[in-house]
């Protein structure tokens, strides 16, 4: 087991763990308990009652923030001819094709979200195992493949806070929904839009219990449990 240090020690003490707090307390307690000397990135996990080795209980979609993540979004394109040009004006920050291919395939990752067109998908197929992985890979199912007006749409909901997500092999989902810095108010909102996002993207599969389990958590610092009833029944902005 990782040790931790004395400054993560010491607001450990602050949470009881055989607690499920309300989500507005357990945002105060995260922001509260972050111990980094930097703006701590704001984090909710979730499990859930699936199991994804079967197909029809997989669990993914896409959840706009309605007060952003508090960070830069570098996005990359994946384009050529008139979409190139569409992408490049509604402020993607590289916009190529094969040649955007060859650097990630030398180990150049610096980019936070891979946007294609369909056409392109012929050269970004190859990149599968290195985009797959960070869940960077453009994917109809996500919506992270368009031309056009609907490209333009996408750049744009990056740039607001566009936040994928997709449960892992152990039926667990992770996001940032903001920083340490935000207000309790704007934090819960981003919660609510998370929750409400993975609500409505429940497979038609899954039986019993759908949330099981909510943490909320800053970059680093201990997890605070969250009553899945009262998360479930906040409001959307």
């Amino acid at each position: 087991m990782p040790k931790h240090g004395k400054k993560y020690l010491q607001v450990a003490k602050e949470v009881d763990r055989n607690r499920l707090y309300a989500p507005q307390e357990a945002i105060e307690l995260a922001k509260e308990t972050s111990v980094t000397n930097f703006d701590a990135t704001i984090e909710v996990h979730m499990r859930l009652g699936v199991d994804p080795r079967h197909a029809d209980q997989m669990v993914r979609g896409v959840v706009l923030l309605p007060n952003g993540l508090g960070k830069t979004i570098r996005i990359l394109v994946f384009a050529e001819g008139d979409d190139a040009r569409t992408a490049e004006q509604a402020g993607a920050d590289y916009v190529g094709g094969q040649d955007l291919a060859q650097k990630i395939q030398g180990g150049w990752l610096d980019f936070d979200q891979v946007l294609a067109t369909p056409q392109m998908m012929r050269v970004v197929g190859r990149l599968g195992r290195i985009l797959g992985p960070r869940g960077m890979m453009p994917n109809p199912k996500a919506g992270t493949i368009a031309q056009g007006e609907d490209l333009v749409r996408l750049i744009n909901e990056a740039r607001l806070g566009r936040v994928e997500f997709r449960v892992d092999r152990t039926a667990n989902l992770h996001v940032p929904v903001g920083k340490a810095s935000f207000e309790t108010p704007t934090l819960l909102e981003n919660v609510a839009a998370f929750v409400d996002a993975v609500s409505k993207a429940r497979p038609p599969a899954a039986k019993g219990t759908y949330i099981r389990k909510i943490v909320v958590t800053s970059c680093m610092g201990p997890g605070i449990k969250v009553d899945p009833v009262l998360a479930q029944a906040l409001e959307i902005a």
